[in-house]
């Protein structure tokens, strides 16, 4: 790591990013590339941060003790990943319900847990069974569902360029892949008009 006025990067990353405008045919000495492989690299360390966070450690402390078994939803968390096919955006936002048994987890928690898979190199799909997982692995609940939608840069500025494309994913754990009746209960919360007037 290295570091100036600018802050701390990761100097591997920055000279990686120097070859890749050199390459492009851009000059790296410019007055506006001076210091780009540099913001890059800080940019990373932000956008790729997920991988530093250990999923026990976020929990922790934030399991409670609840005599409650109807399903707990939060909807609208809103992502943004990195596609790790074209190192592209994607975001959108995700929807995440729960059946607990015993336990409940701290309600800041579950939007923390989906920005520690979405700051990483990602494919929509393997996001969503990691979130599912997760919060099966922790709450051992009665089942987990979570359903994201994405918009996808790289489907939107390159290949078949269709600007309002949008990936739909889902993840049914437990009673939410075997009921169909608690599937449509997630799926009648999602469909309601969130609103923050209460």
């Amino acid at each position: 790591m290295s570091g100036n006025g600018d802050g701390v990067y990761n100097e591997a990353i920055a000279k990686a990013v120097r070859e890749i405008l050199v390459q492009v045919g851009e000059d790296v000495d410019r007055e506006g590339l001076r210091r780009t492989p540099q913001r890059v690299a800080r940019m990373y360390d932000e956008l790729l941060a997920g991988y530093a966070v250990d999923p026990v450690a976020l929990v922790n402390e934030a399991l409670f003790d609840v005599e409650y078994d109807e399903m707990v939803v939060v909807k609208d968390i809103e992502f943004f990943s990195m596609c790790e096919h074209h190192m592209l955006p994607f975001y959108g936002r995700a929807h995440v319900a729960y059946c607990p048994t015993k336990k409940v987890i701290g309600l800041s928690k579950i939007p923390r847990i989906v920005e520690m898979f979405a700051r990483r190199l990602q494919v929509q799909e393997r996001m969503t069974q990691q979130i599912a997982r997760l919060l099966d692995e922790v709450l051992q609940p009665i089942g987990v569902g979570v359903v994201i939608e994405g918009s996808h840069m790289c489907s939107m500025m390159r290949g078949v360029k269709k600007e309002h494309a949008r990936m739909v994913t889902s993840a049914m754990l437990g009673n939410f892949k075997r009921s169909a009746a608690t599937r449509n209960e997630f799926m009648e919360h999602l469909s309601r008009p969130t609103t923050t007037q209460f």
